[in-house]
């Protein structure tokens, strides 16, 4: 019997916070009696080992059984069982302590399932975990001088890359798709492509390129974003790079992408370098979720086909390449944890063993009768829009990969023009929102061509992968063993295993909208409300301009400046500002501080004392005629709560002076005076971009408040600073820009107006104060 063989033994397990592993270490605990498990777990940034193996693997709901089975005995039982050792398959020697290094020697068995499962991973990084982590993993269990416990090697029957035909169970050495390639030299050059993309990235054309993306995405956001944003665009411009190479490479030597390439190649390598290491391979087909173990439907993170089919039952994907009469090669998690289960049991062979773990041969499900299930599913149980109506899921076709790809290419591309379009348009608040909406869209079609490249070469695929040994250990199974540990593929009923398993189990992980009409509870918008209102907020913090008040620097100016101005001075004032304007706003675009200096000096020389008095009139007149009452009523609402409120804006103070009853402070900017004038040029450097993040900072530790408990309200992408200072950032009126920022992060948003009752001018000029004449 499986579990009489592993009783009592040592178990490793690397990959355990992966979907197989974490399977993997739960059934031992649940069904081999008095086994120690060993897992290897890379530690975090911000977590060691111990830590990842207590939140990522224990708490995960595929131990809600045990959990269940043991009750109070859970955490003694597990403490007394496991064994973590810290460690990394992807770094030489696996980064172990030596008596770490004696404690994996010392297993009967160790599996290793970790590996980088993405199939767009970096070339780099699949090479050094996929091909060299099971080589590294042999050799350190080599190094101690034991006899080497058995190695259970778990690759991928992808390994026979897009040949046709059987694909047997054997050594990649001894079939007909044996490849020849030096996995040495593949090594050296992908570390190779990693420096030389890294080098090329930063050539200052690239550099520029990337500054001139990130302004283009955050606008005048101040220069420590820019520059995080710059940098962080060449990051990702290196990780295509090596994305792109590695699928590329990998399709010229006839696999479909870097993981099935650097897996293949892993096998060869782990071949050469296992010494004299008892060595079984273990190659499952596409590995989904649970069948029945530890509960039907069990599935950890998004596998290869749960992104097409949520995309498919949305109506985003119309279209997916395929051979309808193909298989698609899936096998139940559950049925690969048992198999290697009994492939440990077996014990040690003499010489390097395969087994492969599929359902193609044995009992193949067809792509027409997997989309036929999916369409009729969807149509019973259908997923719902935002208005909370049923999606009509699309009749699905079987085109050529080549069609699909240059629809939806074109789609992205049209949809990418008239985003840019959008963006250049000064939109704001909702209309705003509709180049966000693009956006997504873009991104939506952006991720369909995603999907087709990546997978689909695997709906295509017509290799068959034979199981013949798998079968023949089946029948050496007894009956015990197969009510426990089932692993023929033949168990399954695909009707069943998708109809009442596996789409029930994708349509919950993905947290999509289920139920029809109007949501039940509160709105997004709502929760959005409570959370800045809550009574726990310490600080509200305000932008002006477009935020409280439909006005900005330059009406303020235009105002006070025409105020003592006949009317043939104010035509030429209105021809001398107009041409100004492009040069202002381009500045504006650049560098708000530099634009406010720039702007600023046009006070030169004004009498101070007139512009106060002025600005009193301007208050009633202009500031309150153009503000948000929603937006007054919001700083109400947080004083009476209790919450700090403060202005920070880059307007005047003469200008703002009239608000201050409003608020509990204000950072404002301030012009110099001499002899009585004005001079245009500010005391100290504007409250704008990263020195708004600077000013609340100092303000909150000097008050005693938190940033993270507080609230922050602006308008534009020049104000993310601020924003991102925050735990509670508002996008008011948002500018388009703003508008795609907050509906990535969530935040957010709202649309106040003016009142409808307020006059509007086509230009913000003051009236002419009465002459003496005139008033008597």
């Amino acid at each position: 019997m499986i579990g009489e063989a592993l009783r009592g033994k040592r178990i490793a397990v690397t990959g355990a916070t992966g979907f197989l592993g974490t399977a993997l270490v739960e059934r031992l605990l649940r069904t081999i009696p008095d086994c120690e498990v060993a897992i290897l777990v890379r530690p975090g940034r911000r977590a060691t080992a111990a830590h990842r193996l207590q939140r990522e693997i224990l708490r995960n709901d595929c131990f809600n059984r045990l959990r269940a089975e043991l009750g109070d005995r859970f955490d003694a039982e597990t403490s007394r069982r496991l064994r973590v050792i810290s460690g990394d398959v992807g770094q030489e020697g696996l980064g172990l302590e030596p008596d770490e290094s004696d404690v994996l020697a010392g297993c009967d068995v160790v599996i290793h399932s970790a590996a980088t499962v993405s199939f767009d991973a970096p070339l780099d990084t699949a090479v050094e975990v996929n091909l060299l982590g099971p080589s590294r993993l042999a050799e350190t269990l080599g190094e101690t001088g034991r006899p080497g416990p058995h190695l259970i090697a778990v690759s991928t029957a992808y390994v026979a890359g897009t040949r046709r035909g059987d694909a047997p169970e054997a050594l990649l050495t001894e079939t007909a798709y044996a490849t020849h390639a030096d996995w040495r030299a593949e090594v050296a050059a992908a570390r190779r492509a990693r420096s030389d993309a890294d080098a090329e990235s930063r050539q200052p054309e690239r550099l520029a390129h990337f500054t001139k993306a990130a302004r283009g995405e955050l606008g005048a956001a101040g220069g420590p974003l820019l520059a995080e944003r710059a940098e962080r665009l060449r990051d990702e411009w290196v990780k295509e790079h090596l994305v792109a190479l590695g699928r590329t490479r990998a399709q010229s030597l006839g696999w479909p992408d870097a993981y099935a390439y650097t897996k293949a190649l892993g096998e060869r390598a782990l071949l050469e370098n296992r010494g004299d290491l008892p060595l079984t391979i273990v190659r499952p087909s596409i590995i989904e979720s649970a069948l029945a173990e530890p509960h039907p439907g069990w599935i950890r993170g998004f596998r290869m086909a749960e992104p097409v089919i949520i995309s498919y039952a949305r109506g985003l994907l119309g279209q997916f390449p395929g051979v309808p009469e193909g298989v698609v090669d899936v096998i139940p998690v559950d049925l690969v944890v048992a198999a290697i289960l009994a492939v440990a049991a077996e014990g040690p062979p003499e010489q390097p063993d395969v087994y492969q773990v599929a359902s193609g041969t044995r009992n193949p499900l067809r792509y027409d009768h997997l989309v036929s299930l999916a369409e009729s599913w969807f149509t019973e149980h259908p997923l719902y829009d935002s208005r909370g109506q049923p999606i009509v899921v699309p009749n699905w076709s079987f085109p050529g990969r080549g069609k699909v790809q240059r629809q939806l290419s074109r789609a992205g591309k049209g949809l990418e023009a008239a985003e840019r379009l959008m963006g250049a348009l000064p939109l704001r608040g909702r209309r705003a929102e509709l180049a966000s909406h693009l956006e997504e869209r873009r991104q939506q079609a952006e991720r369909a061509l995603s999907y087709v490249e990546l997978y689909g070469s695997y709906a295509e695929t017509e290799a068959r992968f034979r199981v013949d040994r798998l079968l023949s250990l089946w029948e050496r199974t007894d009956d015990a063993d197969r009510r426990a540990l089932c692993f023929d593929p033949a168990v399954i009923d695909w009707a069943h295993y998708l109809h009442e398993v596996h789409l029930p189990s994708v349509v919950t992980q993905a947290r999509v909208r289920t139920t029809p009409g109007p949501r039940v509870g509160p709105t997004r918008a709502e929760r959005g409300l409570r959370a800045v209102l809550a009574p726990e907020r310490h600080l509200a913090a305000f932008d002006l301009e477009n935020t409280l008040v439909a006005s900005n620097v330059v009406e303020s100016y235009a105002w006070l400046a025409t105020r003592h101005l006949n009317e043939g001075d104010r035509l030429r004032f209105t021809l001398r500002t107009l041409r100004e304007v492009p040069g202002m706003l381009a500045l504006d675009r650049r560098d708000r501080g530099d634009f406010l200096r720039a702007f600023y000096r046009h006070y030169d020389e004004a009498p101070a004392e007139q512009v106060r008095a002025d600005a009193w009139e301007m208050f009633s007149a202009l500031i309150l005629a153009k503000s948000f009452p929603d937006g007054i009523r919001r700083v109400r609402d947080h004083r009476s709560r209790g919450h700090r409120t403060l202005l920070i804006t880059g307007a005047i103070d003469l200008v703002v002076e009239p608000l201050r009853p409003l608020f509990d402070d204000i950072v404002c900017a301030r012009l110099a005076e001499r002899d009585g004038r004005m001079i245009g040029e500010l005391v100290e450097p504007p409250p704008t971009g990263e020195a708004r993040a600077m000013v609340m900072a100092d303000y909150a530790e000097t008050e005693g408040l938190s940033l993270s408990e507080s609230v922050a309200y602006a308008d534009s992408s020049s104000d993310l600073p601020m924003l991102e200072a925050v735990g509670h950032p508002v996008a008011v009126n948002p500018e388009a820009k703003l508008a795609t920022i907050a509906r990535k992060r969530g935040w957010h948003v709202e649309n106040w107006t003016r009142s409808p009752g307020a006059p509007r001018h086509l230009l913000p000029f003051a009236p002419r104060p009465a002459t003496p004449s005139e008033v008597s």
